[in-house]
């Protein structure tokens, strides 16, 4: 980015009886470390799915007071969500309700290292 900027990063994760499924709650395991008050804050995520984590997040850093708070995504499927009105401002694909693998996602630590995303077919 050809603007002055700092990187920070959080670790959310999800709790209940089974942290895959469930979105009973959703806690910090790592915080940002740097004050964001009056700051532009973008948070950047891989997925918005069903939006609960990203609301979660929103809201949260609100609290916080930045000057403006807004969301890119590289994959996004608003079909699926649970939560209205997310600051998903910029979005890299909306892609279809599948499972993929590659470039970075993995199922069960396989895959990852594809160079390109691919749809994965049922096993």
């Amino acid at each position: 980015m050809p603007i002055h900027h700092a990187l920070d990063f959080v670790q959310l994760a999800g709790y209940g009886p089974a942290e895959h499924e469930s979105h009973d709650g959703i806690r910090f395991l790592k915080d940002v470390t740097m004050e964001l008050e009056g700051r532009h804050v973008l948070l950047v995520d891989e997925v918005v799915d069903t939006g609960l984590t990203l609301n979660y997040l929103s809201k949260t850093l609100s609290l916080r007071h930045p000057a403006s708070l807004y969301a890119v995504t590289l994959f996004d499927r608003p079909y699926r969500r649970l939560v209205d009105d997310l600051p998903v401002r910029y979005t890299g694909f909306t892609i279809p309700d599948a499972f993929f693998v590659g470039y970075g996602f993995d199922l069960d630590e396989r895959w990852r290292n594809l160079p390109d995303l691919r749809q994965l077919r049922e096993i």
